[in-house]
């Protein structure tokens, strides 16, 4: 086999293949055997038919039936030997006819990691928001804490308010007609919520206990069902029942229920979360500024099975993180199509960013050491709370072995980059500047 290579891209290349008559010959015999066993021509029996009489009947299939294993059995064998690591599935472009007696030749092209020289990442310019904790964060996560403790109990007023929930028999009708699926028995409905029709919740604040009422709406032109959308509807509603909602105290009892040994040790252990999770915001939008003034102090193309191979990761994570939820990517109206348009963008900035560090570390020969592997392994088993062994035993598995070390080593690099980086502390961006510069980049 002879494999000439040439360099269509910086992120391509063609590998022009051609393999000898004898293991052409070999690979066609072993088709017209595979044929005989089942071929059927007038006047042999099955499995005794002469390799003329194939060749007369069935020589393209078995062309056809040689050209797969030929391929299949050279082009990896020729990336190999040629030291050329792909990204995606290699394509075959063109290919010749598979003749008895003479050398089969064929064309594949295949994606490849850009060889990238890193420049223009010494001593980067970048900005870090100065910290600063609100106090007022503790004091609002503890009424959310309050808050979703809430319980919904029968409530000893006699009218219902708004933020009560009542249990209501309602019928609708248009016309003096009931329509379709307009009537419900025992149904528990939000004041305030607005999930009903526009209008209706309003009318029912102020309505008591096994009170009856017809409540006037006029469905949206919009509404999902034509037969109803901008018509003039008359509800019949009873309220059965009205609740409301108790939201406990903020107290050391809630404290307790909460597994802290007071509301002030509560109050300490938000305060310490809340100030760790800023700073890793803080420290994350430093590391997104560095990237982004690597991306653009260097140009280069990108493979689009790399790309391809990010979205895959990207989504199988998001989709992971949605089921913890109990959630779906079709529950919000996403496929997998969607999914890709909307993140190919940031796909493409994190396989740029993976590209860029890498070639960085070879340039200034960082390298991961066995002992910072070690480490890692032994925190991955602390902080999940899994035996260090079973942790040994994840990570035989090469690939998974192969993220690790590049996980850590894209944080050696990072961390280069911002030792020696000028970095200018500033303070922290209103919600009102943010969209202030959404809006002026809408405009420009």
């Amino acid at each position: 086999m002879s494999v000439t290579i040439e360099v269509v891209s910086p992120i391509k290349k063609k590998l022009i293949v051609e393999i000898a008559a004898d293991v052409v010959e070999t690979e066609l015999e072993n088709a017209y055997k595979k044929i005989a066993k089942t071929a059927d021509i007038k006047g042999f029996r099955k499995g005794k038919i002469p390799r003329k009489m194939l060749e007369q009947h069935y020589g393209p299939r078995a062309q056809y039936d040689a050209a797969g294993p030929l391929i299949n059995n050279s082009l990896y064998k020729a990336l190999l030997d040629n030291k050329i690591e792909a990204v995606s599935q290699p394509e075959v472009k063109e290919s010749g006819v598979v003749e008895s007696g003479k050398p089969f030749k064929y064309e594949a092209e295949v994606e490849v990691r850009p060889e990238i020289v890193a420049k223009d990442y010494a001593q980067l310019n970048l900005e870090k928001e100065i910290f600063s904790f609100d106090e007022s964060v503790v004091a609002q996560q503890l009424e959310q804490m309050a808050n979703s403790r809430t319980l919904l109990e029968v409530t000893s007023r006699k009218k219902a308010r708004d933020g009560d929930t009542v249990i209501i028999d309602f019928e609708g009708f248009i016309d003096g007609t009931a329509f379709e699926n307009g009537a419900g028995t025992d149904f528990e409905l939000a004041l305030g919520s607005n999930s009903f029709i526009p209008g209706f919740e309003a009318q029912l604040v102020g309505m008591k206990r096994e009170q009856e009422k017809e409540v006037e709406v006029t469905f949206p032109e919009g509404y999902g069902s034509k037969d109803l959308a901008g018509k003039p509807a008359v509800f019949k509603v009873l309220v059965k029942e009205i609740k409301e909602k108790i939201v406990p105290k903020i107290d050391d009892a809630l404290a307790k229920e909460l597994d802290a040994d007071n509301l002030d040790d509560l109050k300490e252990r938000i305060k310490e979360n809340s100030i760790a999770q800023e700073q890793q915001r803080i420290d994350n939008q430093l590391q997104e500024n560095l990237m982004t003034a690597l991306i653009e102090n260097n140009s280069f193309e990108v493979p689009e099975g790399m790309i391809e191979n990010q979205l895959h990761h990207l989504k199988d994570s998001f989709t992971q993180k949605l089921k913890a939820q109990g959630m779906s990517l079709e529950m919000l109206g996403m496929n997998e199509e969607s999914f890709a348009k909307t993140y190919r963008d940031m796909a493409v900035q994190q396989v740029k960013g993976e590209l860029i560090l890498d070639a960085i570390a070879a340039q200034e020969k960082i390298v991961v050491e066995d002992a910072e592997i070690e480490q890692k392994k032994q925190e991955f088993s602390a902080n999940g709370e899994v035996p260090l062994d079973q942790v040994e035993i994840y990570f035989k598995n090469e690939s998974a072995l192969a993220g690790l070390k590049g996980q850590i080593l894209q944080g050696k690099v990072t961390k280069f980059l911002l030792d020696q980086a000028v970095v200018t502390e500033v303070e922290p961006q209103q919600p009102e500047q943010d969209a202030a510069a959404e809006s002026e980049a809408g405009e420009s």
